[in-house]
Formats: structure tokens, C-alpha cells, sequence
């Protein structure tokens, strides 16, 4: 196999996929053509992992009770979460869209199998939460492959990690790392929502490189 070629123009389109790959929380209800998760799966199987594990285990929620009991899970831990904010924080929070569970079509749980033999430990004895960060990685080389394809995807965070292991009855040994919505985005922007929305704004120090 010859040595790759990347000129002025792939890389202008690659920064272009980074900057629209955003955290989408509208969706069509559209399905998914029937090979698309597969192929977005096997693309993030070239993600970088720690001694080459692979530690990361996607499952397909397709069930409507276990989806049932994620959406609560959601519900439950949103409104804790309304409840730690005061004023117009707490105002602009309630009227958040934070996750798309009822409208994406495809429900996707990503999780890291903390007790995997692959790799042999190589890389983790120090630090062993690389297993979890090398999930991330594949998580990330997911979302944009399937950017790409105009697919989008939502993490949803806000979720009872335990609650929902045990609905989606998975082994012990996996720790959930994500919960994502999939699925054809309502609208595009090349901008987080939650800027647009005024609930943040973008932080130049964390485009700063520190030396020491």
C-alpha cells in the first residue's frame, strides 16, 4: 500500500467536518439507512486505543421498554440537575433541549469493558483510566464518520450511568461511557447550540498552548 497523499484541499474539507461536527439534540424521524451503524462501528474500530485493547463495546437500544427506562433516567436526572441552578440560569437551563431520546431514531450505548485481556495491560498499569479514554476516542472517530455521511449524533451525559447498565442488562464489567442519539439532524449550524442559545461562551484560554 502506498504511502497516503492529504493536499491543501483534504485538509481544508477535514477541517470544515470539525467544525460542523456538532452536539445534535433535533432530529428527523427518518431511519437510518439498514448498514449505516454497522459501517460507522467498523470505521471507529481504527480509532487509537491503549496497547491496542479496543476496550470499547457499542450497543444498539432498539427495545421500547429499555429505551422507556432511559428516557426516565434522563427525566430524573435533569430535574436534579434544574435544581442546582438558581435565577436566570435556572430559567435558561428548563428551557434547554439537552438530549433527542424521543425523536433519534437509533439509541446507541458505548461502553468500556474495564476487565478486557486485550492489550495485556500494556499502557494502563499507571493509568488504568486509558481504557476509558481510548473509548472516547472511537466515540469521537464515530461521530465524525457519521458527520460525514450527514448523520448526527448527541451525547447524552445527563443519565444515572448505574440505572441504566442495568436496563440495557450489561455486564458488570462495562462502564458506561456515552449514551448517544442518532440520527438526520432537524437543522445544521457550524456553531454549538448552547452558544448560540447564550448558555456559554467559547473559552480562548483553552485554545492556548502553556509552556513550562
Amino acid at each position: 500500500m502506498s504511502e497516503p497523499h492529504f493536499d491543501a484541499r483534504f485538509r481544508a474539507q477535514l477541517d470544515e467536518l470539525f467544525t460542523w461536527r456538532r452536539d445534535v439534540r433535533h432530529f428527523r424521524s427518518e431511519a437510518l439507512p439498514d448498514d449505516a451503524l454497522a459501517r460507522l462501528v467498523a470505521t471507529a474500530q481504527h480509532s487509537p486505543s491503549v496497547g491496542l485493547s479496543q476496550p470499547w463495546r457499542f450497543v444498539r437500544v432498539r427495545d421500547a421498554a429499555r429505551r422507556a427506562a432511559v428516557i426516565a433516567s434522563f427525566e430524573r436526572a435533569n430535574a436534579d440537575a434544574l435544581a442546582q441552578y438558581e435565577g436566570s440560569d435556572a430559567a435558561l437551563y428548563a428551557r434547554l433541549k439537552l438530549a433527542g431520546l424521543r425523536d433519534a431514531p437509533e439509541h446507541l450505548a458505548v461502553c468500556c469493558d474495564e476487565r478486557t485481556q486485550s492489550g495485556k495491560g500494556l499502557g494502563r498499569r499507571t493509568m488504568p483510566e486509558m481504557l476509558a479514554y481510548s473509548t472516547v476516542t472511537a466515540i469521537y472517530t464515530f461521530w465524525l464518520a457519521a458527520r460525514a455521511e450527514g448523520i448526527g449524533a448527541g451525547w447524552v451525559s445527563i443519565l444515572e450511568p448505574e440505572v441504566v447498565l442495568h436496563a440495557l442488562s450489561l455486564p458488570e464489567s462495562w462502564r458506561l461511557v456515552a449514551y448517544l442519539c442518532v440520527g438526520y439532524p432537524e437543522d445544521e449550524s457550524a456553531s454549538p447550540e448552547l452558544l448560540r442559545l447564550g448558555w456559554e461562551r467559547h473559552d480562548a484560554a483553552s485554545a492556548t498552548i502553556v509552556e513550562r
